[in-house]
Parts: C-alpha cells; structure tokens; sequence
C-alpha cells in the first residue's frame, strides 16, 4: 500500500518593529541554502520527527493572507501532480 503525504499549511505570526520602510527591513538576500536550514530548524522544533516543513518566506498583509496560502498549497499540491 502507497504511503499518502499530507500537506498541511500553518501559520507562524510575528511581528517586527522598525523606523524603516518594510521594503527596507527585508533581507533580499535569502540564500536555498539558508531557507532550507531554517526549515530544518523550524521542523526540529515545533513538530515530530519525520515532518518536513516548506516556508514561504514573506510579509503578507492580513487581508491577503488567505490567498498566500492558497498560492502555497497550489505550489505544493501542483508539484505533486507533475511528478
């Protein structure tokens, strides 16, 4: 029988506070290697072993946050389908 994966979006929410543009505030520089240690730290610390964790790193404002999500289950579920 065929193992089934799941994936399930969650949301961390946090703030950060600046006297700068948000534009400015960003680091635009985020390397693969980087996002994907912090995904490793991420899945280490908030879940079980064996859950891997996908970020989509950015700043969402809350009246479009539900479409980020969507746009990330269709980046993951279209990767999927592909395959």
């Amino acid at each position: 029988m065929e193992e089934q994966l799941y994936a399930v979006p969650f949301t961390l929410v946090g703030f950060f506070f600046t006297n700068r543009s948000v534009e400015e505030s960003i680091r635009g520089d985020l390397t693969p290697e980087e996002l994907e240690k912090l995904q490793e730290i991420l899945g280490r610390f908030l879940f079980n072993e064996g859950i891997q964790v996908a970020l989509y790193p950015s700043v969402v404002p809350p009246d479009q946050a539900e479409d980020a999500v969507e746009e990330l289950e269709e980046l993951i579920f279209g990767q999927e389908e592909e395959e």
